[in-house]
């Protein structure tokens, strides 16, 4: 796979990271280069919207971005760019992420966000691949190698689940 950084990971603030190194991990174990920062549309939003405007001239295919509360970051950034935008709500305290989720996942017609689960940025850099997946048969090749080891991983479970049951109830 290709050394160019194609993936953008931003998010609103640092406190995010925990959640969004899970997007990293996977685009790691891919081997697709990524460049990972913080950008607030509330407190940068100058820096932000340069970076959208940028995004595709700076080799950008895909940008995911995490963002909590509010969570205005997805959508500002995709009204902003063309390139593919994925929203991964963060989980905040109050309200368990379903402002956020409702924030991205409710755009109005002609700037589309992708949006995964609360807190599923795993999700988002595997659509992310998927996406770059299209046009990079090297990267769709790995997806069917991982899509095998989701299946074999979960056959396994369910020898493991019926192994511990039959030990349980001698059946």
């Amino acid at each position: 796979m290709s050394n160019n950084v194609r993936v953008a990971l931003i998010m609103g603030s640092d406190s995010d990271w925990p959640i969004m190194q899970e997007a990293a991990e996977i685009l790691d174990e891919f081997k697709v280069a990524y460049a990972a920062q913080v950008l607030s549309a509330h407190r940068m939003p100058e820096e932000m919207s340069s970076f959208a405007k940028q995004a595709r001239s700076n080799g950008f295919a895909v940008i995911i971005a995490g963002a909590g509360g509010a969570a205005h970051l997805p959508g500002m950034i995709a009204s902003q760019t063309t390139l593919p935008v994925i929203g991964v709500p963060i989980p905040l305290k109050t309200l368990d992420g379903m402002d956020s989720l409702l924030s991205i996942v409710q755009m109005p017609a002609g700037i589309p966000v992708a949006t995964v689960g609360i807190g599923n940025a795993k999700n988002a850099a595997l659509l992310a691949l998927r996406i770059l997946g299209a046009s990079d048969s090297e990267i769709a090749t790995a997806l069917d190698a991982y899509a095998i080891k989701l299946h074999d991983a979960a056959i396994e479970k369910g020898r493991n689940l019926q192994s511990k049951r039959s030990q349980r109830t001698g059946f």
